[in-house]
C-alpha cells in the first residue's frame, strides 16, 4: 500500500511540472505490466458539453476514448497513473471544446474543387472573364476549364452570366462554372456543343435549359438534371488527382477543428476515403450518404460494402435533392417569388414518385435525408415522412430535412411531431439575408432559418456548412447562429432576431445534435467518461468573448480519436 502511495504522489508532482527526486518505488526484480499508454491533457478550461458536469481542467485519454475527466487530482490519482505513467501535454488554460460534426458536407466536390479554378467571391461578369482568361492560360486548347464558387448576387445588375460571355475569352476550350450553390451552372458555347444541347433540347424533368427569346441556350443550366448534360462529358479525374483533392480537404478540415463529417460525395470518393482509412491517415469520422435515386440492389450493395457499423467510416442516409435554391430562385415555393412572380421555383421529381421510393427504402431500413430549402419542398417533404410512418411504423428512422431554410409557419411543429432532424446550416443565413427578403417578402421571411422556433416545438437541431458551398470555418456558423447578422455587422439586433438561439444551443446543434441525426448519441459530443476523444483546442474562450470575435478564433490543436491530427505552429 505504501509503494503504491508514494508513486502516486510522484506522478501527481512530476506531471504538474514539480520537480523531485526520483525515489526507486518497484522492487529492483520485478517491472511494471505492459498497457497501453494514457495521454494527460492538463490545465485546461473544457467545455464539456455535459450539463451535469459542463467544467473540467484536465482529461486523460486512453484507446481512442476518453478514460477520466475533471480536476487534476482526479485525472493523475484516480485515474490509471499510477499504473502507466503517459505522455503529458499542457494545455496552459486554453479553451477546450468537443470537435465539431458538420451534419452536411461534399467532401469529393470540395476536392475537385481545391483543384479547379475558384470564383468565390467574384464580384463582376468582367472580374470572372479575367479569371477565366487567365485559367485558359494554363491550358491546352480544348482542355475543359473548370470552376465554382461564382455568386451573381454580388454582382451590379445581379444577372446570370452567359455563354456569350464566356466565349469571349474561350473560344478554344470547354469552359464550365458552377454556381456558389450547386444548383446552377453557365457552360460556354463550346461546352454546349459536346453536351448536344440544341434550341430543340426538352428542359429535363426537374431542370430547366435557359433560352433567349430566340429559343437557342444562354449558356445557364438549372438544376442537377439540366446540369448532367455537361457533367457527364466532362472527363472524370484521375484516382490520384481525386486523392490528392480530398488529401487537401482533410487537411482544412482539421485546421477548423472537424473532427466527423456527414458527407454526400461519388462512390469513388469513398473508396478513396477507404484507402486512406487503411493507411491509417484519415483524420476526421465521416458517415457517408447514399445517392437516394440510385437502383435498389447498388444502394444495398454499398450499404453492405461500406458498413454502418464502423467509428471511423460507414454508410449512413440517402440522400434526395427535392428543389433547388433560393438563390437562383430554383427553390420550389407554395407561392410565386416576390421578385419574379412567373416562378413558383422547380420541384425535382414527383410528389407520388418521391413517396412510393421513400416507402420503399425505408421498409429496407435507410435512413433518408431530404433536401428541402422553399415552403413547398419542406411540406412535401413532411408529408411524404408522414406517409412513411403510416405505412411502415414503430420504427426510430430519424429522418432529415436538409437546409429546412423557408418554412410555413403551420408545418413548424411537424418536424418534432414526426421526429424529423432540421439539418441546417447558419451561415447560410448570413450570407442569404443580404438578399432572402427579396426573393420571398418579409411575411415568410418570417419562417426563414428559424432556429428558435424549430427548438422551441421540440424539434432536433442538426448544424453544418454545406461544404463547399460554404466555407467549413464552424466558427462563421456560430457567430450566425447568436447574432443573425453580416460578417460585419448588422443589422442591429440581426435579422429576424427572434430566431437566435444561445451559444449552448448553438454548439450542441454542431456536436450532441450533429451525433444524433447519424446515431451516434452517448458516443460523440460530449467530453465524458467512454465517448470517444475527439476534441479541438481553441485560442479564445468562446463563452467569454463577444461574439464578433468568434470568426477571429483559431484553432490550436484538433485531436480525434486521441490523436493530433493538427497543431498550430
Amino acid at each position: 500500500m505504501m509503494t503504491r502511495w508514494l508513486w502516486r504522489i510522484t506522478v501527481f508532482f512530476v506531471i504538474s511540472g514539480i520537480c523531485m527526486a526520483s525515489p526507486t518505488i518497484l522492487p529492483a526484480q520485478s517491472k511494471p505490466a505492459l498497457i497501453r499508454k494514457t495521454t494527460y491533457y492538463l490545465h485546461g478550461r473544457i467545455y464539456t458539453n455535459d450539463p451535469k458536469h459542463p467544467w473540467a481542467s484536465a482529461l486523460a485519454v486512453r484507446d481512442e476514448k476518453i478514460l477520466c475527466i475533471g480536476s487534476i487530482e482526479h485525472i493523475l490519482l484516480d485515474c490509471g497513473g499510477a499504473e502507466a505513467p503517459g505522455d503529458t501535454i499542457q494545455l496552459k488554460n486554453n479553451f477546450v471544446m468537443p470537435g465539431f460534426n458538420d451534419a452536411h458536407t461534399h467532401i469529393g466536390g470540395a476536392g475537385r474543387d481545391k483543384l479547379a479554378m475558384s470564383l468565390n467571391g467574384v464580384e463582376s461578369v468582367a472580374e470572372l472573364q479575367k479569371r477565366v482568361k487567365s485559367e485558359i492560360s494554363k491550358h491546352k486548347a480544348g482542355e475543359w476549364i473548370l470552376g465554382s464558387g461564382w455568386d451573381q448576387t454580388l454582382w451590379p445588375d445581379r444577372k446570370f452570366p452567359t455563354r456569350l460571355q464566356l466565349d469571349e475569352v474561350s473560344p478554344e476550350n470547354p469552359v464550365y462554372l458552377v454556381h456558389i450553390s450547386g444548383h446552377v451552372a453557365v457552360a460556354n458555347s463550346l461546352a454546349l456543343k459536346h453536351a448536344e444541347i440544341t434550341p430543340k433540347t426538352p428542359n429535363p424533368t426537374g431542370g430547366e435549359i435557359e433560352r433567349f427569346a430566340d429559343g437557342e441556350a444562354t449558356g445557364v443550366l438549372k438544376e442537377g438534371a439540366a446540369m448532367q448534360f455537361v457533367v457527364q462529358r466532362i472527363p472524370d479525374p484521375s484516382e490520384a488527382q481525386r486523392r490528392h483533392g480530398i488529401e487537401l480537404v482533410l487537411d482544412e478540415l482539421a485546421r477548423n477543428g472537424v473532427t466527423s463529417v456527414q458527407d454526400n460525395s461519388e462512390w469513388e470518393d469513398f473508396q478513396e476515403y477507404k484507402d486512406i482509412k487503411e493507411e491509417g491517415k484519415l483524420t476526421v469520422r465521416i458517415t457517408e450518404w447514399l445517392y437516394f435515386m440510385d437502383p435498389l440492389n447498388d444502394l444495398q450493395d454499398r450499404r453492405a460494402q461500406g458498413g454502418t457499423t464502423d467509428p471511423w467510416l460507414k454508410t449512413g442516409a440517402l440522400k434526395m435533392v427535392t428543389d433547388g435554391a433560393l438563390g437562383t430562385r430554383t427553390a420550389a415555393m407554395l407561392a410565386p417569388y416576390s421578385d419574379d412572380p412567373s416562378t413558383n421555383g422547380i420541384m425535382n421529381i414527383d410528389t407520388e414518385k418521391l413517396k412510393a421510393m421513400a416507402i420503399e427504402r425505408d421498409r429496407l431500413g435507410f435512413q433518408l435525408a431530404f433536401h428541402a430549402i422553399g415552403d413547398k419542398a419542406n411540406h412535401v417533404s413532411l408529408d411524404v415522412f408522414e406517409s412513411i410512418e403510416r405505412v411502415n411504423p414503430g420504427r426510430d428512422r430519424r429522418d432529415r430535412i436538409e437546409h429546412a431554410q423557408i418554412i410555413a409557419p403551420e408545418d413548424i411543429p411537424r418536424f418534432a411531431r414526426l421526429n424529423i432532424i432540421a439539418s441546417m446550416q447558419p451561415s447560410h443565413e448570413t450570407n442569404d439575408m443580404r438578399w432572402a427578403e427579396e426573393r420571398i417578402g418579409p411575411d415568410r421571411a418570417k419562417g426563414a432559418y428559424a432556429w428558435n422556433s424549430l427548438q422551441k416545438s421540440g424539434a432536433k437541431l442538426a448544424f453544418g456548412t454545406d461544404y463547399d458551398v460554404e466555407s467549413i470555418n464552424p466558427m462563421r456558423g456560430l457567430y450566425a447562429c447568436v447574432t443573425r447578422e453580416l460578417p460585419d455587422g448588422g443589422p442591429p439586433g440581426g435579422w429576424e432576431p427572434q430566431e437566435k438561439i444561445s451559444l449552448d444551443d448553438c454548439i450542441s446543434a454542431y456536436t450532441t445534435g450533429s451525433a444524433y441525426a447519424e446515431f451516434e448519441e452517448g458516443k460523440k459530443g460530449q467530453l465524458v467518461v467512454g465517448q470517444y476523444a475527439d476534441f479541438i483546442v481553441l485560442s479564445n474562450d468562446l463563452t467569454k468573448i463577444p461574439a464578433t470575435q468568434f470568426t477571429k478564433t483559431k484553432v490550436l490543436r484538433t485531436v480525434t480519436g486521441g490523436r493530433t491530427v493538427f497543431k498550430a505552429e
